[in-house]
């Protein structure tokens, strides 16, 4: 099934929602994944590593944020 042909009869959920839920899914896995990776890099003392884990996290967290605020709005209007 592509997603041309599901518009919520199967889930329940239009897609563009459905979509913007597993964005704002996907966006804190990531987050919480880059926790662990940040954790392996400053064990191994690997300041270059842990700084660019950092900056994906917080930019993966923003996304949460943003797709967050965007389903409240549309899921309420």
């Amino acid at each position: 099934m592509t997603s041309s042909t599901e518009t919520g009869g199967i889930t329940g959920t239009q897609d563009k929602d459905y979509n913007l839920i597993w964005y704002v899914e996907s966006c804190l896995n990531n987050a919480l994944r880059l926790e662990t990776y940040i954790q392996d890099a400053e064990r191994d003392k690997d300041s270059e590593v842990v700084e660019l884990f950092r900056k994906a996290q917080a930019d993966s967290r923003k996304g949460a944020e943003l797709g967050k605020r965007l389903l409240r709005t549309r899921l309420n209007g």
